[in-house]
């Protein structure tokens, strides 16, 4: 258990980073200048190490200081968050939440039903970022992420599924008069088609795994025409006739059922692939995690993530 004296100074020492002046952290904590540098002198004395570097004109971390910082404000701010969860505010999410997303699902798909969610509890503030890349959540500072595909094992992550999607290969009716329909896998050789890029290299398709003997998941990798690292851009492409192009179906289906898109290669693409809400394991989830996923997983089941909202 965490003694009184180990949490002694630590707050005066997160408002002295956060400021770089013993001045105006005194200000922001209502004390004197004089106990904010005591403080910090004691603390020092306590750990046994120099937090900060002093000059006549500049105040700032040492190495040992930035990594006792990154620890305290944060626990200090999980404190604060706690704080103003109690009470009559304890079912309402508050506090910032950072949630990364595939691009284009995630700004077609998601994205509208984290601002309905935002707009009920006006507590909530959204960091939102929207990426086709793998990243680190613990070290990105991402409280929960939306991913597609099967997912690496890790210790330090808990994952949901929220639903399945199928991925489609399709091209616009234009694009399928001039150039032929493909029937099989061959007859992809002689089209143009639309990839994901990502890390330097183009992305290979996700196939029905029914296609291969062992039952395995299967790639193929059709001529790289085009090589695109955005997936907005890669649906503008294909809707302007540019090749064949595979998605999930959420970003084609109302250009499908508009006749602007046409499927091809059904009997290949026929399984699912799983959606996933992940973020970093913690003893307590967080309120405002928790809620985000629950209402994600109550659309998933309704079948509300399925659709483009754009």
């Amino acid at each position: 258990m965490i003694s009184s004296e180990s949490l002694s100074g630590v707050a005066t020492f997160v408002a002295v980073a956060r400021s770089a002046s013993f001045t105006h952290a005194s200000d922001v904590l209502g004390i004197s200048k004089s106990a904010v540098g005591k403080a910090i002198a004691r603390l020092e004395e306590r750990l046994g190490v120099k937090l900060f570097h002093r000059t006549t004109r500049r105040l700032s971390l040492t190495a040992d200081g930035e990594a006792f910082y990154a620890v305290c404000a944060t626990a200090l701010d999980d404190i604060g968050e706690a704080e103003s969860n109690l009470g009559l505010r304890q079912a309402e999410p508050a506090g910032r939440l950072r949630v990364d997303m595939p691009a284009a699902f995630g700004r077609r798909v998601v994205l509208p039903v984290l601002l309905d969610i935002a707009e009920r509890y006006p507590a909530l503030q959204l960091t939102l970022t929207f990426t086709d890349r793998l990243i680190d959540l613990v070290e990105e500072g991402v409280d929960l992420a939306i991913r597609f595909g099967p997912l690496e094992d890790s210790a330090d992550l808990v994952a949901r599924k929220l639903t399945s999607h199928r991925w489609v290969i399709c091209a616009t009716p234009g694009y399928l008069e001039r150039f032929g329909v493909p029937r099989t896998l061959d007859d992809v050789a002689a089209h143009r088609c639309i990839l994901g890029h990502r890390r330097g290299q183009p992305l290979s398709w996700h196939m029905d795994v029914s296609m291969r003997e062992d039952g395995m998941a299967s790639r193929f990798m059709p001529p790289a025409t085009y090589q695109i690292g955005d997936a907005d851009a890669m649906v503008d492409a294909t809707l302007a006739g540019f090749g064949l192009c595979q998605m999930p179906l959420a970003l084609f289906r109302r250009h499908i059922e508009a006749g602007r898109l046409v499927t091809v290669l059904d009997e290949y693409t026929a399984r699912t692939i799983d959606v996933h809400a992940v973020w970093p394991r913690a003893v307590h989830l967080r309120p405002k995690v928790r809620h985000v996923v629950d209402a994600l997983l109550a659309l998933g089941r309704e079948g509300k993530l399925d659709t483009d909202f754009g």
